[in-house]
């Protein structure tokens, strides 16, 4: 078995500067750079960059003829938010700058075909009619921020238009907005002042409660929960986080305890949420949360509106399982004026003040400009958000294999049992091509797009996959074996093997105690063929649900029958055993997600040991 180095990827550089002595007089043109064929045949990476071809023109002076050479002016850049000066004077050094704020979303698609690139905070949309309106000019837009959901990534993509953020600058100001809320809601500061300022006297009312010896649970343990953690250790807190997917080397480094959700939530005396908003999280606090937190818990939020449920918020804070909450941001911002949340005397609420610090003000406008910058120089930003264009010839041979990485890699991180961590990812190609034929970079890229995603508001492609598996503490190796086969096939399959990880799913474990998931593409469609030792023949379509089980006549017939009444539709199903009438794994597609009482029921088969459902 050969081991497979990962690639430098190289972008050459633009070659505007070239032309810098021409004078402008020109026509636009786009032009696009790939990677060096020697390096891949397949990568095929381009940017369209805002370069210009160069014109010339007569002109007669006296009884003289003189040829001008023009080249295109500076690049244009539209800023439609407030950014700070620091940024606008990066920008204009490089660009010329338009700063145009609170466009109406027909004003910035009239302007927008005028600029090679646009910065948005939050408030603008930048929609598919924008990017359509560009008429291909538009070549970046920079989120001067963290969250991207206000820009299409499908249409710029479809567009050549990379996106980039700026996700680092602001870690500090969240984690002290935290603090900030965290300090300010123990002791009813809000409250007081306003009460004060009524003209009253209510020492008695506002009697607090003191942070020290007091349990804090920190839920997400990214860049800003890890910050809030240090800065609570600080006010001597007794700090424990939960995070199924963060380094537990990393936790302990800072002296934090990584637990399971139930134990985080039962033990909390507050709690500070700092999870991305994702499928997963969204409404993630509810009800059915509320009601296993201790009684008198206090909750802050810095993140996402959408991960907590309102309504069950109020419920929880009107009956006393909630004593106070403090809130940065909502699901719908700005809130209605008439919300009960908004409005509840328990409540401690600010405007979405997380970043909004001069130092990170000034930090996110550097940070974004500098993306924005490189981008239009040609430059692979670290912080690209969006896949860049690939050759159709290149999607059309890999399409089914990328989507097979993808799936597989979310699959292995659902079989993570929380707690544990991720860190080390070796992945085996199988495959009769040689090496120099057949670049890996943008299979690995979808493997750890499908292990980050699905746990994080991180979007992962080609440009930034490595950076950000290596942003994450996420090691991943690739090995190569060669199989006697038709070369005219890229792979054979893929392997995924999770190191050093406990499984929620104990077969899916390997005989070295690795997770590990294998597949292979079947006429275009992705299948998964092994899941630990256990050999299974499964299409990557829909849902998947996994059974092991004692092997016995009537266990295909009692789990379909289970299916069928809850009118699950089963797209596809195998089933691998290690021996007739020992165990077996039964691996069932499913097109609908099943309800918690229709799993319930096939978990309490006799002859099914565990079970697992699976989203893809």
């Amino acid at each position: 078995m050969a081991s497979v180095a990962a690639k430098p990827l190289h972008l050459p550089a633009a070659t505007a500067g070239e032309l810098s002595s021409l004078t402008p007089y020109s026509t636009a043109a786009s032009v696009s750079f790939s990677s060096p064929r020697s390096q891949s045949s397949f990568l095929g990476l381009r940017l369209a960059l805002p370069l210009k071809t160069p014109c010339f023109r007569k002109r007669t002076e006296g009884r003289g003829l003189r040829i001008e050479a023009a080249a295109a002016a500076r690049p244009t850049v539209l800023v439609a938010e407030k950014l700070g000066d620091a940024g606008l004077e990066l920008l204009r050094g490089f660009a010329n700058v338009d700063c145009s704020y609170n466009l109406a979303p027909e004003e910035l698609c009239a302007k927008i075909s005028l600029c090679d690139a646009l910065i948005v905070r939050s408030g603008t949309k930048v929609t598919r009619e924008v990017f359509e309106a560009a008429k291909g000019r538009l070549k970046v837009v920079g989120r001067a921020g963290v969250g991207i959901d206000n820009v299409d990534l499908q249409a710029a993509t479809e567009h050549g238009c990379l996106v980039v953020n700026a996700p680092t600058a602001n870690t500090v100001a969240a984690a002290e907005h935290g603090i900030a809320l965290l300090a300010s809601m123990a002791r009813n500061v809000a409250q007081a002042d306003a009460s004060m300022k009524a003209g009253k006297w209510q020492r008695n009312k506002y009697v607090g409660v003191s942070l020290v010896g007091k349990t804090l649970v920190v839920m997400g343990f990214g860049k800003v929960g890890s910050e809030v953690a240090r800065r609570a250790k600080g006010l001597g807190m007794h700090v424990i986080a939960h995070d199924p997917y963060a380094p537990a080397d990393r936790a302990r480094a800072i002296g934090v305890e990584l637990v399971s959700f139930d134990e985080a939530i039962s033990a909390a005396d507050f709690i500070s949420l700092h999870m991305p908003l994702t499928p997963s999280t969204a409404k993630l606090f509810n009800d059915e949360t509320f009601a296993k937190v201790k009684k008198g818990v206090r909750i802050i939020n810095v993140a996402r509106g959408g991960v907590i449920d309102e309504d069950a918020l109020v419920r929880a804070l009107d009956d006393g399982t909630v004593a106070q909450a403090a809130l940065d941001v909502f699901t719908v911002e700005p809130p209605p004026k008439d919300s009960k949340l908004v409005m509840h005397e328990k409540v401690t609420v600010t405007p979405h003040l997380g970043a909004s610090t001069v130092e990170a003000q000034e930090g996110v406008a550097i940070e974004i400009a500098e993306a924005v910058i490189g981008a239009l120089k040609g430059e692979l930003a670290a912080t690209a958000v969006n896949a860049p264009m690939v050759p159709a010839e290149v999607l059309s041979e890999l399409a089914p294999y990328v989507i097979l990485a993808e799936k597989l890699g979310r699959l292995a991180v659902q079989l993570v049992a929380g707690g544990s961590g991720v860190k080390g990812v070796k992945v085996v190609y199988k495959s009769a091509r040689d090496p120099d034929d057949l670049d890996t970079r943008i299979l690995r890229a979808m493997i750890t797009k499908g292990i980050i995603e699905p746990i994080s508001s991180v979007f992962v492609n080609i440009v930034n996959a490595d950076y950000t598996a290596k942003q994450r503490g996420l090691r991943i190796s690739e090995e190569r074996i060669f199989h006697d086969d038709t070369p005219e096939i890229p792979l054979d399959s893929i392997q995924v093997q999770l190191s050093n990880v406990e499984s929620k799913f104990a077969s899916a474990l390997s005989d070295a105690g690795d997770i590990r998931v294998e597949g292979r593409v079947k006429d275009g469609i992705p299948h998964l063929t092994l899941v630990g030792s256990f050999s299974v023949d499964v299409s990557l379509e829909g849902n998947l649900i996994l059974c092991r089980q004692v092997d016995q006549p009537g266990m295909i017939g009692h789990v379909g029958i289970i299916l069928g009444n809850q009118n699950v539709n089963i797209n596809f199903m195998s089933v691998g055993r290690t021996a007739p009438r020992k165990h077996a794994i039964m691996a069932i597609g499913v097109d609908e997600e099943p309800d918690k009482e229709t799993l319930k029921k096939i978990g309490e088969i006799p002859a099914i040991e565990e079970f697992v459902f699976l989203g893809l």
